[in-house]
């Protein structure tokens, strides 16, 4: 039997009684449904789907996140399309349910509505049992309650040329706050605000971090423009910073190591 759900965004969404076709725009929502037992359901994936790698190798791709083939997505027939109100374009969630799609958009701005939501995904997809233990692990590790600890002013870049970084009201803000560091351009009005490096001095951050996604900061493309500083510059996990699924329990481990290992680039 059909039944109705509304999404992260409160639109109703009505599904089928089994859903067996599983699109998906997100990467790391890619990741959730092929790590909960739904690896047969996944008939289609974007360009940029990347984990499990040897799972998503042979499904169907549909193109960007950005500009997905939506007549590529209505051929495959798929039951779900799920989608993020952050990585897709509206123009292409309304044309997939123009076409009589059922399109389930997430939309996660904190850790805690990231866990909710993963949650509510593996509901409506009937995973619930196939996650069951790495979404246990997520629960595990970020816990509702924690406490304060050593918190430190801190800049997150996300992309260069144009320099832009971490603003208000952002899931990946909220987890670097979650590990003690205060984002400088909370403030912002933008959630990806684009900045100039020297107002970024003049918030004197005590910590820079440069995650490998969506810009891939490395150790040749990104440090040395902070050299002289004096400030530590840590080189991150962009997987593990941003996206929200599985690899949230590993997350808190693997970037809090990453951030103890931040160093102070010293001119040339």
């Amino acid at each position: 039997m059909p039944r109705a759900a509304r999404d992260d965004l409160g639109t109703p969404v009505e599904l089928p009684g089994e859903v067996r076709r599983i699109v998906s725009l997100v990467p790391s929502l890619t990741e959730t449904v092929a790590c909960s037992g739904g690896v047969d359901r996944l008939v289609g994936i974007t360009d940029w789907c990347t984990h499990p790698a040897v799972v998503v190798a042979g499904v169907a791709r549909v193109g960007g996140t950005k500009n997905p083939d939506v007549p590529a997505v209505v051929a495959l027939g798929p039951d779900l399309v799920l989608a993020n109100a952050e990585e897709n374009r509206t123009v292409d969630i309304d044309a997939l349910r123009a076409a009589g799609l059922a399109v389930w958009v997430t939309a996660p701005e904190t850790v805690a509505a990231g866990v909710t939501s993963l949650g509510r995904l593996l509901a409506v997809s009937g995973l619930t049992e196939g996650g069951r233990g790495w979404y246990r692990d997520v629960v595990d590790a970020w816990p509702v309650v924690e406490a304060p600890g050593v918190r430190r002013p801190a800049v997150c870049f996300i992309w260069r040329r144009p320099w832009m970084v971490l603003g208000r009201s952002t899931f990946a803000g909220d987890l670097l706050a979650r590990l003690g560091c205060d984002n400088a351009f909370g403030d912002a009005a933008d959630r990806y605000p684009t900045v100039d490096l020297d107002d970024v001095r003049r918030r004197a951050p005590e910590l820079v971090v440069l995650p490998d996604e969506p810009y891939r900061f490395g150790t040749d493309d990104g440090p040395e423009a902070f050299a002289g500083w004096g400030v530590p510059v840590a080189l991150v996990s962009g997987r593990h910073l941003t996206w929200y699924g599985p690899s949230l329990a590993e997350a808190r481990s693997v970037l809090t190591a990453q951030l103890a290992q931040a160093a102070v680039v010293t001119a040339p």
